[in-house]
């Protein structure tokens, strides 16, 4: 785990330039939109997770890192604008996120709101724009992948799903459906925008690393899950017990802790399964998955 670790803070300070450099920059445009912009994707900083994603996946297949600058800025920027929605008072109605005030109470709701718009659109932007080193038809597959994860059949429908469930129990299997779509979508996007940056990549590798990504995606929500009842405030930058308190159905609280536990290792082993045919290439991405179920924020 030391050497991923010492690889993940690479990754984080790459995207963390990266993305200052793709950002509208506020210092000269002195607006309150872009402030929010940049407060809410650069200020709290975040885990990276899913840049660090593009950035392994990518290297898996041989790409060199400055091509997978744009895709893990695009992960990232959307990841970030569904975090500005998801915390708004008509959605979790949360006040931290990432160690700082949530978007809407840095500035306000209106300009929260239009701080995610504006985010979710400079994603696509930058992917549409940027020298990606991919023929036309790849880029737009790309655009299309990551279009999907976000919206309905994707993240918004995840969030739609669990707007939906608050208050009521789900089975094991409408949980998991919910966080395939909510969670899962942009990890596996993550993982795929990231190899697809290869000219040789393969139809069954991507399908491969598809898989990969389908289970780290469901560990990495059982273990969410899991942190928000023995995590800490302050460790995990967001409000500790919020699921519990806004009455959603989670992993621990349908399985226990234990089993969920259990369940997230099952998932890690599954995923490492599905990388066996990329021999060492792929060690890092194994790595990702082990850090995915052992992390504590």
């Amino acid at each position: 785990m030391s050497d991923f670790n010492s690889r993940l803070k690479l990754y984080q300070q790459r995207i963390d330039e990266a993305l200052d450099a793709c950002l509208p920059n506020g210092q000269a445009q002195k607006n309150k939109l872009t402030e929010a912009m940049r407060y809410s994707v650069i200020g709290g900083g975040g885990k990276r997770i899913r840049p660090a994603m593009v950035y392994a996946a990518g290297e898996a297949m041989d790409v060199d890192q400055n091509i997978l600058d744009t895709p893990a800025c695009a992960v990232e920027i959307i990841h970030t604008y569904s975090l500005i929605h998801d915390d708004l008072p008509a959605m979790d109605d949360d006040n931290l996120r990432r160690g700082q005030p949530t978007c809407h109470k840095a500035f306000d709701e209106a300009t929260a709101i239009l701080a995610g718009d504006a985010l979710q659109a400079h994603a696509f932007e930058i992917l549409a724009a940027s020298n990606l080193h991919v023929n036309d038809r790849r880029r737009l597959e790309m655009i299309t992948l990551l279009a999907t994860a976000s919206g309905s059949d994707g993240m918004a429908g995840g969030q739609a799903i669990d707007l939906a469930a608050v208050g009521n129990r789900l089975t094991l299997e409408q949980l998991e459906a919910m966080h395939r779509l909510k969670t899962g979508a942009l990890i596996q996007a993550s993982i795929l925008l990231g190899a697809m940056c290869s000219p040789t990549v393969t139809e069954d590798e991507l399908a491969m690393l598809g898989r990969y990504a389908d289970c780290i995606g469901l560990s990495f929500q059982i273990q969410d899950d899991i942190l928000d009842v023995i995590g800490d405030t302050e460790t995990l930058g967001k409000p500790k017990g919020s699921d519990e308190k806004m009455q959603k159905p989670t992993y621990p609280s349908i399985l226990g802790l234990d089993a969920s536990r259990k369940l997230a290792l099952d998932q890690h082993q599954q995923a490492l399964s599905h990388l066996e045919t990329l021999g060492q290439r792929a060690d890092t991405l194994r790595q990702l998955s082990a850090y995915i179920v052992e992390r504590e924020f």
